[in-house]
């Protein structure tokens, strides 16, 4: 090479692009605040259409996936089939992999979301969930600390509400950490009796319990008159069960929790009972309440917020607002600042239908925020069944005149199957929000379908015929008939597509940015049925690049990649089985990946199988 071409070789390396080596991506949902949000630029909207399969992770038979690993320095830590593993971030290679001595039983409800990576600087820690369990394992070994709780675990059935055998707590996502502290919150029963949803903090080097926010107040607590005398003794729910944010600066632990128990029947539990379907907003460092919101006033809906919270900056204004947004089953958007927990949009209190169930109450208003819109319908009336073919249309209009049919917010009839829109999984669901701050688009993939139950008479010896709505060992009389999703005879959703759709939100004004259908039948798309939407589960990632990346389509099985800003498909590719996680980019030895969590589980009609699938730029 001559002298001119070395000067020009020199200034062209000089002034590109630099790309890290490695890039982490270390916190569940991208970062602290869970905007799902990744500063990469090696792959973007030129070159996106060159992704292809470069290695997978095969876990063997069919099981429900649904984790987001986290990635730190060159390997990739996850979980799946009752294990936890270790792997080398660039070519899927097995490091160590730690499978955790559950109880019997116990085995099949480790299904986590995520991971949660603690460092000073000198010791290394991965935190890892599994069922009614966190442990603390060596990343580099995967083998439990043994200085740590119970030689390596905590049992989140204790500390909580009388001994640890009557409790039922299953952390289905990540801890979160913040300095030495790392928080707790759970699923737990869905019907009485349950236990409380408590938000509780814990030492990181000792697995000792260091605080607990009673989402269920207790005496002398605030709001502890939004329920009945007593009935935190033994009322449940009011759990953070998809997980929470921390804002470091600032200290504070934001939670979005879900109904109290009983889901569909609150005749025995008067009162708004707060803190339940409320946004939360919690000194990390000493349990306290800083603000509240109530989204959902004595829910018997199961209007859980499902998703944690998603930190973000917005313009408004003409200036800049911290803010934390999060949205429910409702499919409401709520953004309120979060210092002082003022509501960026305006909400109204609106009339809703009374209860009709016997012995039942229902709050006289909801909340309803003016904006965002809701993301799915919140009505459906017989104009808006299937059109698919004349046959749907007749038979899902005979079945809908049965129905008790009252609007939004109507409690479950008794032995009336009664229409829920948005329906029992959203709206939106775990998977969560992605926020990008170059656009400050807030972007969400919805469900659009329909959902029946009715309250019924609970089953058991001497429970029928007692005028009381609750029953000794405060089991209510009443429970329902089910999760009874809106089908027409061939399987396809009752009601009018699209029955999936992904939005971007502009949270400057609240205004959607744009929004598609998301989602396709592969057998209606053969039969010239395009753009039908579909249930989707899972979240997505957006980069700096300009990419929004997401599977979450349960039946075409599809990882997609969009442009930001315009909602335009760029590149997808067929997963080998449903993309029902949300995926992670991150960059190992120069490249830049993109992992998802692929499975067979929720799709009845295809490939069985469960894997971790990586893409990688090709030549």
């Amino acid at each position: 090479m001559n002298r001119s071409a070395c000067a020009a070789a020199f200034l062209l390396a000089a002034t590109a692009p630099a790309f890290a080596q490695n890039s982490d991506y270390r916190y569940y949902n991208g970062d602290p605040g869970g905007t799902h949000y990744s500063k990469l630029t090696q792959i973007n909207a030129k070159n996106v259409g060159r992704l292809h399969e470069v290695w997978r992770y095969d876990l063997g038979s069919n099981s429900e996936l649904e984790n987001t690993p986290i990635m730190v320095a060159g390997t990739l830590y996850g979980t799946g089939m009752g294990k936890v593993f270790a792997l080398d971030a660039a070519t899927g290679t097995v490091k160590w992999t730690y499978a955790p001595d559950l109880p019997p039983g116990h085995r099949s409800a480790f299904n986590s979301r995520g991971e949660s990576w603690w460092s000073d600087g000198k010791t290394n820690r991965l935190l890892v969930t599994a069922a009614n369990f966190v442990y603390s394992l060596d990343p580099a070994t995967g083998q439990p600390d043994p200085t740590f709780g119970d030689h390596g675990r905590i049992d989140l059935d204790d500390n909580l509400r009388g001994p640890a055998a009557t409790n039922y707590v299953r952390m289905g996502g990540a801890v979160t950490i913040w300095r030495d502290l790392f928080f707790t919150c759970g699923e737990v029963a869905e019907e009485s009796p349950a236990s409380p949803g408590d938000i509780r903090a814990w030492d990181v080097h000792t697995g000792k319990l260091v605080w607990t926010f009673h989402t269920i107040p207790h005496p002398g607590e605030l709001n502890a008159e939004t329920w009945a005398t007593d009935a935190w003794k033994t009322a449940g729910g009011a759990n953070a069960w998809p997980g929470l944010v921390i804002d470091q600066k600032r200290g504070i632990l934001f939670a979005a929790t879900g109904s109290a128990a009983d889901d569909f029947y609150a005749g025995g539990r008067p009162g708004k009972n707060l803190y339940a379907d409320s946004i939360l907003a919690i000194d990390a460092n000493t349990g306290k309440l800083r603000w509240y919101f109530q989204a959902v006033h004595h829910d018997e809906w199961d209007d859980d917020f499902a998703s944690p919270p998603v930190l973000v900056t917005v313009t408004r204004h003409g200036r800049k607002i911290d803010a934390v947004a999060a949205t429910n089953k409702t499919s409401y958007v709520y953004v309120f600042d979060r210092e002082t927990g003022h509501s960026l949009f305006p909400i109204d209190e609106v009339p809703v239908p009374a209860a009709t169930a016997p012995g039942d109450t229902a709050w006289p208003t909801q909340p309803r925020p003016r904006l965002p819109a809701p993301l799915s319908h919140q009505t459906v009336s017989a104009d808006e069944l299937t059109q698919r073919t004349p046959e749907a249309n007749k038979w899902a209009r005979e079945k809908f005149a049965t129905f008790f049919n009252g609007g939004a917010f109507t409690p479950p009839a008794y032995k009336q199957e009664t229409v829920s829109a948005p329906g029992f999984s959203g709206g939106e669901e775990w998977g969560g929000m992605t926020f990008d701050p170059r656009l400050e688009y807030l972007f969400v993939n919805t469900e659009n379908v329909m959902w029946t139950t009715a309250a019924v008479d609970r089953k058991g010896p001497g429970q029928q015929g007692s005028d009381s709505p609750v029953f000794p060992g405060k089991q209510s009389r009443f429970t329902f008939s089910g999760y009874n999703k809106f089908k027409d005879p061939d399987g396809y959703p009752a009601t009018a597509a699209p029955w999936g759709h992904l939005t971007a939100i502009d949270l400057k004004t609240g205004q959607f940015a744009w929004r598609i259908p998301f989602g396709e039948y592969p057998a209606l798309v053969a039969k010239g049925m395009k753009y039908t939407g579909s249930e989707n589960y899972g979240g997505g990632v957006a980069t700096a690049s300009g990419l929004f990346l997401i599977g979450a389509t349960l039946f075409d099985h599809k990882l997609h990649a969009f442009d930001s800003k315009t909602g335009k498909l760029l590149w997808d590719s067929e997963l080998p089985y449903s993309g029902d996680a949300t995926p992670l980019t991150y960059m190992a030895g120069g490249k830049q990946y993109v992992v998802i969590g692929a499975s067979g589980s929720r799709d009845p009609h295809g490939p069985k199988g469960t894997a971790f699938v990586a893409y990688a730029l090709g030549d």
